[in-house]
């Protein structure tokens, strides 16, 4: 009896051997074949499970006979089913390939940073602005990119002007001249051009806008040294793109936009055409225009030649002329016998070429060569004086980038020079001649499966005010595929002109002249780090990305404008470097939740920006340490699009010494879309938050008013809508 206990034992034991199966897997992304670390995998009814190692590799032991059903998930990846018999005939590694959800990332094109790799493996972090995202702001404000860029975290645009509404872009919290604004990696828009070139950059032609927070100068040079816009423009394509663009707004705005695009062979062809324009509007009924008068036309066309399979060659010219009437309403509106004549008036012209040729070698390098011409020519008539200026700006590029699959290299070498003349019956000869020749190299290594690393150097001479070295590095470690930490620095430079916020706001009145024996480059250094998680659940239906960005950006001996008034009470305005710095600190919270139909924006924005001087401390005007931003979008694609948004501003230190008031903007927004056109209907700022509501815009007469700063809306509640017509179908939107 003991025999036969003993034989059963021993045969149950060899069955339960038999049925201890062994799986060996390897999970890796569908896209890239990238091992994912941390995939796991579940099997029923078993209830066996694993997690993948540094290699992507899962072993499991002891699977029972029989069918099992095999769960695979990661965050960020669709889950995945198999259902598997065991013992298994085939004992090979299994490969198991997952879907990202956000596929869409491998594919976006980054030029900012001058690298050919993804946008979820460039150290540098960069935002982006694209797709839906840009054609809901090109709805709300077509005829320029102030709504397109203001409405970012960290980012602010600054009304220069209370009757002409010319503005700029601060980045966390510094002040515009420290923004590099490109299209296409040209810089089109500095010195004298600047004050205007928000306002003169429509959206309809543009693929996406990229940003770059923080030290930028070591990518294009000098004036990145809060940060870089990248205005991306459209190109051709084989299926071509058209759209037609009509806008009309109850603040009496006027939009006929027109873009058309198409390649055939070796040729293509954009061509961008518009017309905006404006009635002198004034709301709180003050007597001055919250929006001036204008009526600007815009002409670009592009062409393309394709000679190959490794050459591009772009030409492109860009031609805009505005009149542009600011101030006394009654005035503008052809009344003369009026008391209070006080106007501004801009007539400019703006014409800049664009050519670029992109050549791919044999070994896979790159060769591109860029050059830009711009001239810019603008009169300033007040009701006491006239500011006449020409400004002729050239940029010349070359650079050659090799890249493999450890290590990327880019280097090159630039020419950028700055002509302005002005009126010589102006009081002081503001005439100057600004050139700069510049060498970079920068560097992109993975340097381990996690870890990649990004350094760069340029060194720039600038004529009359000497060499600036400007190293950089970026740090990217991909923990797993759902957190990343990025960590970045550098040094900058702003090279001393006469063309700042403050001098545009006074107009350029009683302004004396930079002087080489005077004035010199402003430096930076800054330092920013951001954390990224995103997960789902729900069975990936409802996504939640966050990022966490902390920044410190430092600039010595910031060139700040001071007034002065002589013994012959001969008063002017003159532009010092003080002895003394400024620093910015802060950080920036970006959440978006997606469920269904439904996505949701939240964005938090911390600024702290001080000026430090021999005589203390002054918190910097014009800087709301407190922003939030709050976005609910739905949408039924080829549909619906319906979006809610509001905008909390913080309350701001003034010029004067004053504390402006904290207020809300709110907007909502409706399209239609059918398969060739759209109609759409957006109320902007319906609450009506207006400066002029709750504060002053103005001391004195209006004859002769002696304006405040412009720290909140004054156009108010204004409702826009129109068509948009494209028969070759939402080349923008489409997956």
């Amino acid at each position: 009896m003991t025999k036969l206990k003993l034989l059963v034992l021993f045969l149950l034991g060899i069955n339960t051997l038999n049925a201890q199966n062994i799986l060996k897997a390897k999970v890796t992304d569908a896209a890239t074949n990238e091992t994912l670390e941390g995939a796991t995998v579940y099997l029923k009814p078993s209830k066996i499970g694993g997690v993948a190692d540094e290699e992507g590799v899962i072993n499991l032991l002891n699977i029972p006979n029989g069918k099992q059903l095999l769960t695979w998930r990661i965050v960020g990846y669709e889950t995945r089913y198999d259902t598997l018999n065991f013992p298994l005939t085939n004992t090979d590694t299994l490969k198991i390939q997952l879907q990202s959800l956000e596929e869409e990332m491998e594919e976006i094109e980054i030029s900012s940073t001058r690298s050919s790799r993804s946008i979820k493996d460039i150290p540098t972090r960069v935002e982006y602005i694209a797709g839906e995202e840009l054609e809901e702001k090109g709805n709300m404000k077509p005829g320029d990119i102030r709504m397109l860029l203001a409405e970012s975290t960290g980012i602010q645009t600054q009304q220069t002007s209370a009757t002409s509404a010319n503005a700029s872009i601060r980045i966390q919290g510094l002040d515009g001249r420290y923004t590099q604004i490109l299209k296409d990696g040209f810089p089109l828009y500095s010195g004298f051009s600047g004050g205007l070139g928000l306002l003169q950059t429509p959206p309809l032609d543009l693929k996406q806008a990229e940003v770059i927070k923080g030290s930028s100068s070591t990518l294009y040079g000098g004036g990145a040294i809060a940060g870089m816009v990248n205005l991306i423009s459209k190109t051709p394509t084989e299926d071509g793109d058209m759209k037609v663009f009509l806008n009309g707004t109850s603040a009496k705005g006027l939009d006929i936009n027109a873009f058309y695009g198409k390649r055939k062979g070796k040729f293509g062809f954009t061509l961008y055409a518009a017309r905006n324009s404006n009635g002198a509007f004034d709301p709180s009924g003050t007597g001055l225009t919250a929006i001036p008068k204008f009526e600007r036309y815009t002409f670009n066309p592009r062409v393309y030649f394709y000679p190959n399979k490794t050459t591009k060659i772009m030409f492109g010219v860009t031609g805009v002329t505005e009149e542009r009437k600011g101030g006394n309403v009654s005035l503008i509106n052809g009344d003369t016998g009026i008391t209070g004549r006080y106007f501004e008036n801009n007539a400019t012209k703006r014409i800049s070429s664009q050519f670029h040729i992109e050549h791919k070698t044999k070994n896979d390098g790159v060769f591109n060569f860029k050059n830009s011409v711009a001239y810019f020519d603008r009169k300033l008539t007040t009701y006491t004086y006239t500011f006449n200026g020409k400004q002729t700006n050239s940029f010349t590029e070359l650079s050659y980038l090799k890249a493999s699959k450890k290590l990327e290299w880019i280097g090159g070498l630039n020419v950028w020079t700055e002509n302005f003349k002005h009126d010589n019956s102006y009081l002081f000869d503001l005439d100057y001649i600004q050139n700069t020749i510049g060498a970079f190299a920068q560097n992109t290594w993975k340097a381990a499966k996690k870890l990649t690393i990004e350094s760069g150097l340029r060194v720039d001479h600038v004529i009359d005010y000497g060499t600036a070295f400007l190293p950089r590095l970026s740090l990217l470690y991909k923990q797993n595929p759902a957190l990343t930490y990025r960590l970045g620095g550098g040094m900058g430079y702003k090279a001393p002109t006469i063309f700042t916020e403050a001098t545009e706001s006074i107009l350029y009145q009683k302004l004396q002249p930079i002087s080489k024996n005077v004035n010199s480059m402003e430096k930076s250094y800054g330092l920013n780090g951001d954390i990224n998680y995103r997960f789902y659940l729900a069975h990936n239906k409802l996504s939640f990305n966050i990022n966490q960005l902390f920044f410190y950006t430092r600039i010595l001996s910031p060139l700040m404008l001071k007034f002065y008034i002589t013994p012959a009470d001969l008063d002017y305005n003159r532009l010092e470097n003080f002895n003394g710095h400024i620093d910015t600190k802060g950080g920036e919270t970006n959440i978006k939740v997606g469920f269904g139909d439904f996505k949701l924006f939240l964005g938090y924005t911390f600024t702290h920006t001080d000026l430090h001087t021999d005589s203390g401390l002054k918190r910097m005007p014009l800087t709301p340490k407190h922003r939030l931003n709050t976005v609910l979008m739905y949408e039924i694609e080829g549909k619906w699009k319906v979006g809610l948004e509001g905008y909390y501003f913080g309350k701001q230190t003034l010029s004067d010494g004053k504390i402006g008031k904290d207020y809300w903007i709110c907007g909502f927004m409706v399209e239609k879309l059918w398969e060739k056109f759209s109609v759409f209907i957006n109320f902007e700022n319906f609450l009506d938050a207006r400066q002029t509501r709750f504060d002053t815009i103005y001391t004195g007469t209006l004859s002769n008013p002696n304006f405040r700063d412009i720290y909140a809306p004054l156009d108010g509640f204004v409702v826009n809508g129109g068509v948009k017509y494209f028969p070759f179908g939402d080349a923008c939107c489409k997956k």
